[in-house]
């Protein structure tokens, strides 16, 4: 969603006390890692892997029995848990705070809702893929891992 206010100063607005290079580079920072997470993009490793054939997706079992991408899962949906609750915060002071217009107010309150979408649809979709991640070992039935 896209605003377009006539500032003399643009550069100087700030919002939520940054500025809109901060958020748009917190944003791509955001989709660059939820992106990681949720295995659609591969970020660039210079890893040097030793003992076995390496395969593609494989999963480091650690003693608690959760996959490397579970517990990735679990802390981006935790992150947007938290960020979620720091918008709803945001709505709830932009719609008790008093403005120039009603039309701004409605701006205002507009910007902050779609934040909160844009969130609520990352949450589903890692959600999505936990579910998708954590249903893998137990379609087969085997509660041992037999790879060595």
């Amino acid at each position: 969603m896209s605003l377009t206010i006539g500032f003399t100063n643009p550069g100087a607005v700030t919002i939520g006390g940054k500025t809109a290079a901060t958020i748009n580079a917190m944003n791509d920072a955001q989709a660059d890692a939820s992106g990681e997470a949720l295995g659609v993009e591969k970020a660039e490793s210079n890893e040097v892997r030793a003992g076995g054939a390496a395969q593609e997706g494989s999963q480091a079992k650690s003693g608690d029995n959760l996959s490397f991408t579970v517990k990735m899962l679990l802390k981006r949906m935790q992150e947007l848990q938290k960020q979620l609750q720091e918008q709803q915060q945001r709505l709830a002071a932009a719609q008790a705070a008093s403005y120039p217009t009603p039309e701004a107010k409605s701006q205002a309150v507009m910007a902050v809702q779609g934040e909160i979408a844009q969130t609520s649809g990352a949450l589903l979709e890692v959600s999505a893929a936990l579910l998708k991640e954590m249903s893998k070992g137990s379609s087969g039935g085997n509660l041992v891992n037999t790879t060595a």
